[in-house]
């Protein structure tokens, strides 16, 4: 049992106590301030690294199988290699970040990924461009795994929801610099496309000059002193006088412990994440990997595939602007099942079409709903847990999305190799959506709770 908690009897005495205040009670009151548009700044960019790190591999794709001579099935397990990184990554990071920190976890994952995705841009081989994309995933994990909950655990009540999807739509615009470096890059070949995406590694130093350690974590960690710096920093002064004389306190779980989410009052909300995150990823994920070749079975060229795709993520911002909106309006769980729902009707649509213009109306649909579904979908899951144990159930979760993305590609590489049809193709990616939305039912609200 963690040493920096106090007891279930301690907690629900303390709540009743002048002398003790958890911390998720004084962000109800806290007011908005430039602190925290500084801190959303630096993670929102963050979060665009890792967006345009996990695109930039299939965007230079073509490239790559020109100059090593792969095949398809090469191409999507390349393509799936950093995802495979993910996987122990993330469930290592889980660990570190509950452990020492969300900071520290941010700043050496933003280290760790630019060297090796440097390192990757001087390939000899195709054997070793993998491995080092696997490294590379593996130091991106902590990026995936702290982003969402560090930012939360900044954030008021109030405004938490809106807030972190509004940090998701980091996703696009991570893609359009992805498809920008690859469009300018092109003719001077993937090396120095990934070359260039890896200097986005150097984002550590504003990282750590931006954003100030969670209160939670510290207060778990009974750093007192530290806990109410932060909230001082965090309301610019303005709540002082709650802190005079009180002791800050989170809800008592055994620290990073991945058992801990596997039984009890956690084991139903663990076992519905994992298969959101899955079937969510999944239905996103393989569409979007294989994106360029779908495109060019509708015989779209190389250049007319880039530019669909740029509009693609351009139709996903007003799809994250509407969720954050109506999830402080109606919450989680009613944006999310209806988003996922027409994403999936947005899917169907897309692979039945038969001319561009349908392609572009269903591909606006799916991107509009599927991307504002995920703004809601990030938000939501860091808040199912409390502070000792949400690093360890996010990455829980994320494993399962990077389950979804090693796989997929290989999945959907093998079915196009057999000559599968673009209906046949994108119909069955769909369904993974429809798994979703029917799971997602069975969450609890968590708009407008506070954290633990």
């Amino acid at each position: 049992m963690s040493t920096h908690s106090l007891s279930s009897a301690g907690i629900e005495s303390a709540k009743s106590s002048k002398n003790f205040v958890q911390v998720g009670q004084l962000f109800e009151k806290m007011p908005v301030t430039g602190e925290h548009w500084k801190a959303g700044f630096a993670l929102f960019f963050s979060f665009v690294i890792e967006a345009w790190e996990m695109m930039i591999i299939i965007l230079s794709s073509a490239s790559i199988s020109a100059e090593l001579k792969l095949n398809e099935v090469q191409i999507g397990s390349l393509i799936g290699s950093i995802y495979l990184g993910m996987i122990p990554g993330c469930l290592v990071w889980g660990k570190l970040i509950d452990k020492f920190g969300r900071k520290k976890a941010m700043i050496y994952s933003l280290i760790s990924y630019g060297i090796i995705s440097l390192l990757s841009a001087f390939s000899v081989n195709y054997d070793m461009l993998w491995w080092l994309r696997f490294c590379s995933g593996v130091g991106l994990a902590g990026l995936m795994v702290a982003t969402f909950p560090y930012f939360e655990e900044l954030l008021p009540v109030k405004v938490r929801g809106k807030a972190t999807v509004y940090l998701a739509s980091g996703w696009p615009v991570g893609f359009l610099i992805a498809i920008g470096v690859t469009y300018l890059f092109m003719d001077m070949g993937w090396r120095w496309i990934i070359g260039i995406s890896s200097i986005a590694g150097l984002w550590f130093l504003v990282v750590a000059a931006l954003v100030p350690e969670s209160p939670y974590w510290l207060a778990g960690k009974r750093r007192q002193k530290e806990a109410k710096e932060v909230v001082r920093r965090l309301s610019s002064g303005k709540m002082d006088s709650e802190l005079d004389n009180v002791e800050l306190i989170v809800e008592e779980v055994k620290e990073g412990s991945f058992i801990e989410i596997f039984r009890g009052k956690f084991l139903r909300p663990t076992a519905l994440q994992i298969i959101i995150n899955f079937c969510f990823s999944w239905g996103y994920w393989a569409l979007s990997s294989w994106m360029p070749a779908l495109l060019a079975k509708k015989g779209l060229s190389a250049p007319q595939g880039l530019g669909f795709m740029a509009l693609s993520a351009l139709f996903m911002f007003p799809g994250y602007m509407a969720a954050s909106y109506l999830t402080g309006k109606f919450g989680r769980k009613k944006v999310m099942f209806t988003f996922v729902l027409f994403a999936a009707i947005g899917g169907f649509g897309f692979a039945s079409s038969s001319t561009m213009a349908e392609m572009y109306i269903w591909n606006f649909v799916l991107s509009f709903f599927s991307l504002g579904a995920w703004g809601v979908w990030d938000t939501w899951m860091a808040e199912l847990y409390p502070t000792e144990v949400r690093g360890v159930s996010y990455s829980v979760g994320s494993t399962a999305q990077r389950v979804a993305n090693a796989i997929a590609p290989s999945v959907i590489g093998a079915m196009l190799t057999a000559n599968t049809s673009f209906l046949a193709t994108v119909s069955f990616i769909s369904t993974f959506l429809v798994v979703t939305f029917i799971a997602t039912l069975f969450l609890k609200e968590m708009e407008g709770e506070i954290l633990h």
